[in-house]
């Protein structure tokens, strides 16, 4: 019985994997794309406010897709485990995204800024007290 268990494991962390490598490919063409769109922004840059705020939603989108291919990263260097730093620096920057993107409400502006404070620091929490779970933990 426990055999069967071990090769289901098996099964699904290879699944996952496979997934996770796949997703890794989009996100590098996302990535690439972005960039490119980047660039083709530069020459209108400063004629127009919202030639100027495509450009500021694009940057953020590129570090969002580049968290997230960083973080796929991390999953196959520390021996498919995602560090949960990484998913507080996603939240973060998708917070920001929002404020940048969406700010007419004060409340709203007041209640993003205050996740971000939560968010960082849970983030010097995690960092300075947290431990990477051992072997025995990990999924």
């Amino acid at each position: 019985m426990n055999h069967i268990l071990q090769n289901i494991s098996t099964f699904f962390q290879w699944a996952l994997n496979g997934t996770l490598f796949a997703i890794g490919i989009v996100l590098t063409v996302a990535v690439l794309n972005t960039a490119y769109y980047i660039v083709t922004l530069i020459p209108g840059l400063f004629t127009t406010d919202i030639a100027y705020t495509t450009f500021m939603e694009e940057i953020i989108n590129f570090f969002l897709f580049f968290e997230f291919l960083s973080l796929v990263v991390k999953y196959f260097k520390n021996n498919f485990h995602f560090p949960l730093r990484y998913f507080i620096y996603i939240g973060i920057t998708a917070i920001i995204r929002l404020i940048i993107v969406s700010h007419e409400s004060s409340m709203d502006l007041f209640l993003w800024s205050s996740s971000i404070l939560a968010l960082v620091i849970s983030l010097v929490l995690v960092v300075r007290y947290g431990k990477e779970p051992n072997s025995s933990e990990r999924l």
